[in-house]
């Protein structure tokens, strides 16, 4: 879906807000160049376009942090587990920099892909991924789980995809200036493992360290015995 949206931008074609949906995909993408894999018509595979002639080069995080949020809001409406203890609770996760999990299992991921003009950002185009009804994952996949494994409903996928692109566009129109510090807030307070140590990895080492926060940047803030801070790309987590 990223692959037909950015074909609209380069035939003109392309208009703010313009979202695609795939029933299939048999080369979905993911980060840094690995693949989304997801069944056939059992889960959102959704692109959008947006229009980032707005926005600063420096806050290609700031959309990241919004998609990421419209994403959380969709899915913890509706992620309700049916036992009363495991109720209690944000059991949904933004995982640095953008992926969606649920109780230490990946629900979703998000691909933002960028076009720029010289130095002007002109356009963004968005890809979410979502599982729904699917139970049963490739076993190459280390934690999947779907919405239907969570609460045990089966959900009319094109309805879903129409709601969360409501969500997410919701708070993409509500970036601004004004809006970066409540929603850097935001983020931070619904992201995974914040002020919990986790393993992370970088190069071929790995160390412990705790997680403290996601700079207005998209940095990864940390610390151990120093502070530390982590561009996008630079580490893994070890799960």
């Amino acid at each position: 879906t990223n692959n037909y949206a950015m074909a609209k931008l380069r035939t003109g074609m392309a208009e703010h807000g313009q979202a695609f949906v795939a029933k299939e995909q048999t080369a979905g993408k993911g980060q840094r160049g690995k693949t989304w894999q997801m069944a056939a018509g059992q889960n959102i595979a959704l692109s959008l376009i947006v229009k980032a002639d707005k926005l600063k080069q420096e806050q290609q995080f700031l959309l990241s942090m919004a998609v990421s949020l419209g994403v959380y809001d969709f899915f913890e409406k509706y992620a309700r587990p049916n036992d009363r203890a495991a109720q209690a609770g944000d059991l949904t996760k933004i995982k640095w920099p953008n992926d969606l999990y649920w109780r230490d299992r990946k629900a979703g991921g998000i691909l933002i892909e960028t076009v720029f003009k010289g130095m002007q950002w002109k356009w963004a185009v968005v890809g979410i991924g979502i599982n729904i009804n699917q139970t049963r994952f490739n076993k190459s996949l280390p934690n999947p789980i779907s919405l239907r494994q969570i609460t045990g409903n089966e959900y009319d996928v094109i309805e879903m995809a129409t709601e969360l692109y409501s969500f997410v566009m919701k708070r993409i129109e509500k970036i601004s200036a004004q809006s970066t510090k409540k929603m850097v807030k935001e983020y931070n307070l619904h992201l995974y493992k914040l002020n919990e140590p986790v393993k992370l990895k970088k190069a071929n080492a790995v160390f412990k360290t705790t997680v403290k926060e996601v700079s207005v940047h998209g940095q990864l803030c940390t610390v151990d015995t120093t502070e530390r801070h982590f561009d996008f790309g630079e580490v893994e987590w070890v799960l």
